[in-house]
């Protein structure tokens, strides 16, 4: 008999160790058991079940999975072609429901980022496109992840990489752009020369109001012409002088 209980005792330690399934930190384990699904997720850490085909174990990651979706060709609402691809980051929350209501998670979750990318941007012009970055990153999140919620999957985070335009629309927006930094200079010069005229007719009021002023700056003038290498200085008599002799009937000094 005691070989025959050795056996059993051989085949039971068989059992349990065929059994035991060893689930990481970041595993989450599913147990079907005859073909129904337990309500209760296994793991982490080890954990048993009943060998034989009794019951079968699926593991779950629970890692954020990061998707690098391919660029995708959208027409904007303006009727330019452009090349977009972005970004994905999603994770399983709900293990159950990632292996019951949907037969691939991961391909379902890819081809839905994929759509809508293209939808969302084709519904938007070229100008919001490159500029509003962040909210459409906002909306696709929010699309994809209502509707990978049934899934048990969590949409973290999206963002739009990168927008390729037709060469022929970038040398017309680098048309633009050279167009817009002129206007701005022009603009610019234009200011300066008003402020310059208000400054003008600021001294000249002043200079009218204190005749004086006006020597002050031929003197100055006088000043600035003898830095210079010039070999002749004209000094010009003021007009001060001819009035007096006029007012006198002498005549000015030859």
């Amino acid at each position: 008999m005691e070989p025959v209980y050795g056996a059993i005792a051989l085949l039971v330690l068989i059992a349990i160790f065929s059994g035991i399934r060893i689930l990481q930190e970041f595993q989450r384990g599913v147990v079907f058991r005859l073909g129904n699904c337990l309500k209760d997720q296994k793991g982490p850490g080890p954990t048993l079940i009943i060998p034989f085909g009794i019951d079968r174990m699926v593991k779950v990651d629970l890692r954020v999975v990061t998707y690098d979706v391919p660029a995708q060709d959208v027409i904007t609402r303006d009727n330019v072609s452009v090349k977009v691809n972005a970004v994905v980051y999603f994770q399983v929350v709900d293990a159950r429901r990632a292996i019951l209501e949907v037969s691939d998670y991961l391909y379902a979750t890819a081809q839905l980022a994929q759509t809508t990318l293209r939808s969302v941007c084709g519904q938007e012009e070229l100008d919001s496109l490159l500029t509003e970055r962040e909210r459409l990153n906002s909306t696709i999140q929010e699309i994809l992840d209502r509707h990978t919620d049934p899934w048990g999957v969590k949409v973290n985070l999206v963002e739009v990489k990168q927008i390729d335009l037709p060469h022929e629309m970038q040398r017309a927006m680098a048309k633009q752009a050279e167009a817009e930094r002129e206007r701005r200079a022009k603009v610019i010069h234009a200011q300066g020369e008003e402020q310059a005229a208000e400054k003008l007719a600021e001294a000249a009021r002043v200079m009218e109001k204190h005749p004086v002023t006006v020597q002050l700056r031929y003197l100055q003038t006088l000043s600035e012409i003898a830095t210079e290498n010039n070999s002749t200085v004209v000094f010009p008599l003021p007009l001060e002088w001819f009035t007096a002799f006029v007012n006198k009937g002498i005549s000015p000094p030859k």
